[in-house]
């Protein structure tokens, strides 16, 4: 990838949920607009086993996995959208730093936020902050499509 194809790209994180679903279709637009090509990343991990043994399973890959995860995601947006250029990359490691990391010479990274709220952000922590704060690159956060389009009473 040459340097000027790194300066424009738009490295998008996908993990399979609804938020990546829409920061991809997000980045892809956005490509069409600036005419950059996109990097469509997901990470992956070793679950944590919290002190208790891990037996990893014999057919267990997570890294297969995400592959597949990411391919599955990425196909209908290249079919809808064929002028732009969408590349696929499976990261080991934690999703944010990754991220973060494989957008050091972006010029967009785009992750989706779940919108847990403020508690599971403080116990879990939060992909999207962490990238908004450590990216060396502007950062859009794009929020999951709701569910309840007229709020909890359906009017």
């Amino acid at each position: 990838m040459s340097t000027m194809d790194r300066q424009s790209l738009i490295v998008v994180g996908v993990d399979g949920s609804p938020a990546s679903r829409a920061a991809l279709e997000w980045a892809v637009v956005q490509a069409e607009l600036t005419g950059s090509p996109v990097e469509a990343v997901s990470v992956w991990q070793w679950p944590a086993n919290y002190g208790a043994p891990l037996v990893p399973v014999s057919d267990y890959d997570p890294g297969a996995d995400a592959t597949r995860t990411l391919s599955g995601v990425v196909a209908p947006v290249a079919q809808a959208h064929p002028a732009v250029e969408i590349r696929e990359r499976v990261v080991h490691g934690y999703a944010a730093q990754a991220l973060v990391e494989a957008a050091k010479d972006a010029s967009l990274l785009v992750v989706g936020s779940r919108g847990h709220g403020e508690l599971v952000g403080v116990l879990l922590g939060s992909v999207s902050e962490y990238c908004v704060s450590h990216a060396h690159c502007a950062v859009v956060v794009v929020k999951a499509p709701d569910k309840l389009v007229h709020g909890p009473t359906g009017h």
